[in-house]
């Protein structure tokens, strides 16, 4: 009976001592929990293009090669090219190599790419018809959602 009538609870020094090691304790959690978290959402793609030029070919068209680089924290991959804002498989007689829109191209960290353009003499997409001389707008679209440009002037 002795021990029913002993009052006492856990000394203030115990519960301080168990209270600042529970709150440490998540405090540590929360915080790895927390970097892990930012981790993820610290990455990012960022596609240089690094050049563009048209080379003439025998018997009309032209090949145009993209070259660019992944400068991102993270891989990236081009799933469509855009030439004068229309998809380039919309045009008649342009072919993309590789073709993006089956298999997409990568675009590894620090890695560099290519994608060549053959673009006959005369490609025409509506009332849209390229020729020697006409400035042509390319935009690669990535994966991700992110859109990339360049200009070049067809010879």
């Amino acid at each position: 009976m002795r021990m029913l009538n002993d009052k006492r609870g856990v000394s203030p020094v115990i519960t301080t001592v168990i209270i600042v090691a529970v709150g440490i304790t998540i405090a540590i959690a929360v915080a790895l929990w927390m970097t892990g978290l930012v981790g993820a959402f610290m990455g990012y793609e960022k596609i240089e293009i690094r050049s563009t030029f048209a080379n003439p070919l025998q018997g009309g068209g032209w090949d145009v090669v993209i070259t660019y680089v992944n400068t991102g924290s993270s891989p990236a991959k081009i799933d469509n090219v855009f030439v004068n804002n229309i998809p380039y498989d919309q045009w008649q007689t342009i072919v993309c190599k590789p073709d993006v829109k089956s298999n997409p191209a990568p675009a590894n960290i620090g890695e560099e790419g290519t994608i060549t353009l053959t673009i006959s003499d005369g490609a025409k997409y509506s009332n849209q018809k390229l020729v020697s001389g006409v400035t042509v707008t390319i935009k690669l679209h990535s994966t991700g959602g992110k859109e990339y440009f360049t200009s070049v002037v067809l010879p």
